[in-house]
């Protein structure tokens, strides 16, 4: 069976919004949307992240906070990275859901449901777990020998359909 169009533009277009997602929240914590308390940032710098990373994991030991907030930062950015050249996409997909859903378990348990109802943090984790489903199974039919699906590649897999 061969990969329609709509199923290799899904696949383009989940790693995208996924790399986006994760990658925007890393800029955030540098700074990059702005300084903390301006509309386009949530926390604005390296600090005020850290104290929300603290409110998420409130289960967590006070001093295992700042390792968690570089921990998920990293896990986002190599994610993020992942998604965006498609290096390794169903294992970085797997990764993203199972980050994902970690962050919607701890802000559950940590502000209640409505937050990561809020902002979509289970959209995401699901999102990203049929990422990586949809991404195995066109591996599986020989679409990427090497299991990477580079951007620039998506124009040459559309138009072989």
């Amino acid at each position: 069976m061969r990969t329609s169009r709509v199923v290799v533009f899904a696949l383009w277009m989940g790693r995208i919004a996924l790399a986006v997602t994760l990658l925007s929240a890393v800029a955030d914590r540098f700074g990059l949307w702005g300084p903390h308390g301006s509309p386009r940032a949530a926390w604005g710098d390296w600090a005020h992240f850290v104290a929300y990373c603290g409110v998420l994991n409130s289960f967590a030991p006070k001093a295992l906070v700042p390792a968690l907030a570089w921990i998920s930062t990293g896990l986002e950015t190599v994610f993020g990275l992942g998604l965006l050249i498609g290096y390794k996409l169903e294992y970085v997909a797997y990764g993203s859901a199972g980050l994902f859903a970690l962050f919607a378990l701890a802000m559950t348990w940590s502000l209640g449901v409505k937050a990561p109802l809020d902002y979509s943090v289970f959209a995401d984790a699901g999102g990203a777990l049929l990422l990586g489903a949809l991404a195995s199974v066109v591996k599986s039919e020989g679409r990427s020998e090497r299991g990477s699906y580079v951007v620039a590649d998506a124009r040459e897999r559309w138009a072989e359909d």
